[in-house]
């Protein structure tokens, strides 16, 4: 009875408080500044009343800094001003000396705080230069400072110079980060918890709707039926592989994370053409393999719970299929390393119209150095290369690619729009995600001719892919066990999972010349103007 009595003590509390906090004003009309606000108090209620509020008000997205500014060298028209989550007036510029002795000196990065919103509330910052980045937390309304010993050489000394030192500032504060991490961290667990986070993460962020089939889940194929070409899509909901694709579909408004294509050999076998195939050694490779040994793996050691469609071709596009040229490419590519370098860049394609909020540009620039000082040649091969290939340059690494992006007059979120090349040639060949794989084997089998030339399939998403207008449009023609047992008729075949998949869009759009190459993606709609 204590226990029941002290929850209703505090939800008593907490009703009174968010009363007040929301109505209070002094009687010469200003806001009462609060000893604590009704955020800061969550931890002190039972967790069946904190946590539900909690997830009211923040999400995993809040783990994402937003962009402030850049504190640049201390003159009157230098001073960064900003509204933070706790302090309302807040300003920070830079100021050069040189404490360490060194030829470049170091600088001070000093930040005002004011007016915050309660006594108890923190503002938490990531301070970032091409060349390190570091954090901190401010609770006291005075000036702070933040000390660089030494610059790293001329270089950082001159970026700081002409562009200062990037703020980025965690909006949800303290509770709502922590409160964040506990929404982020079940999406890459191997668990009914975690596959019911990923669900609900795509619900709230992209409008999924995860409707339940009836049983069976797992199709009884007929393998006839499958021909060279026909598209597989996979969409994985729990585990590492689902945790990422959750990312993935929710920035680049896919409704699958995962691809692979059928092919069938001059004796009519079907195999499965995948990019992405982990091998004994555990790397992610590109592979050809029979359809039995994939289809089995995907029904009995697949832990991700991949939901998987087959997306038959129409059959005036399964007559341009050229099966020969399609075996040529799939075997000058089996075995090579999964197609690293040029994932990101299909997702992004203009300067702002990519980035679901709060990201941005300086916050992918901020994560790639962040990787760039951890592991540099894990950052090399996922994007230092493809950013070369951009400036036409070799062997930079990510602050020189920055400072000489800047050198140009340009900027690096437009570096990052540059369109992927299909014919570039990376350190270890030709570089292909999965949906760049199977695309690449379509524009040689002929099924973008003619314009091939004018489509570069490395831009291409998997949503991108599955909005092409190259799939089976007659219900009459599909398979006779294509969503056999499904009161809801899909015009593909669904051949796995318990919820039934959305592919919004499907098999409406005709190829065009650079298609791809300049589309916002911005969640909840996803919206694309024409012939971007």
């Amino acid at each position: 009875m204590a226990s029941s009595s002290s929850s209703l003590l505090f939800a008593a509390i907490f009703i009174t408080l968010i009363s007040f906090s929301s109505s209070s004003s002094s009687p010469l009309g200003g806001a009462v500044k609060l000893p604590f606000h009704i955020r800061d108090a969550l931890p002190l209620l039972p967790r069946q009343l904190s946590w539900p509020i909690l997830n009211s008000l923040h999400s995993a997205v809040d783990l994402l800094p937003t962009f402030v500014g850049a504190a640049s060298a201390s003159s009157p028209n230098n001073t960064l001003a900003w509204k933070g989550a706790c302090f309302y007036e807040n300003t920070a510029w830079v100021e050069f000396n040189n404490k360490s002795g060194t030829e470049f000196g170091g600088g001070t990065l000093h930040i005002k705080v004011s007016k915050a919103h309660s006594w108890t509330c923190m503002d938490i910052y990531v301070f970032a230069t091409p060349y390190r980045v570091t954090w901190d937390y401010y609770f006291l309304s005075r000036e702070h400072t933040l000390e660089f010993e030494a610059w790293e050489g001329k270089a950082e000394y001159e970026y700081v110079k002409q562009r200062g030192v990037s703020i980025f500032l965690m909006q949800a504060g303290m509770l709502g980060t922590l409160e964040a991490l506990w929404e982020v961290f079940p999406l890459f667990t191997n668990t009914g918890w975690g596959e019911n986070s990923n669900l609900a993460f795509l619900k709230k962020h992209m409008g999924a709707s995860f409707d339940q089939r009836p049983q069976p889940w797992v199709t009884n194929i007929t393998v006839d039926d499958i021909h060279s070409g026909d598209f597989l899509v996979i969409s994985k909901i729990r585990g590492r592989w689902g945790g990422f694709e959750t990312l993935e579909k929710w920035v680049s408004g896919a409704y699958a994370g995962h691809t692979a294509v059928c092919l069938r050999d001059s004796e009519g076998k079907l195999w499965v053409g995948e990019s992405g195939h982990e091998n004994e050694q555990g790397d992610d490779i590109i592979a050809l393999l029979p359809w039995d040994e994939w289809w089995e793996f995907e029904l009995n050691k697949d832990d991700s719970n991949p939901h998987i469609a087959l997306l038959p071709l129409h059959p005036d596009i399964r007559a341009k299929f050229n099966e020969t040229a399609a075996w040529e490419y799939a075997r000058s590519m089996d075995g090579k390393p999964y197609g690293y370098h040029n994932m990101i860049f299909s997702w992004i394609d203009t300067v702002d119209g990519n980035y679901p909020p709060p990201l941005d540009a300086h916050l992918v620039a901020s994560v790639m150095t962040v990787w760039n000082q951890i592991q540099p040649a894990y950052a090399a091969n996922m994007w230092n290369e493809a950013l070369n290939k951009r400036l036409g340059t070799q062997g930079l690494d990510l602050p020189d690619i920055l400072v000489e992006t800047e050198k140009r007059g340009s900027s690096f979120d437009e570096l990052l729009t540059i369109p992927e090349q299909d014919d570039w040639v990376y350190s270890d060949g030709k570089s292909a995600s999965c949906i760049a794989f199977v695309l690449e084997m379509y524009k040689e089998a002929g099924l973008f001719d003619p314009i091939a030339s004018s489509i570069q399939v490395t831009e291409f998403t998997i949503k991108d892919a599955y909005i092409l207008k190259f799939f089976e449009d007659d219900p009459s023609r599909l398979p006779k066990w294509c969503n056999d047992g499904d009161t809801v008729k899909l015009p593909f075949c669904q051949i796995r999972g318990k919820y039934r998949m959305e592919l919004p869009g499907y098999n409406t759009m005709e190829p065009y010349p650079h298609m791809n190459e300049r589309c916002p993606s911005l969640p909840p709609k996803y919206s694309r103007p024409r012939n971007c």
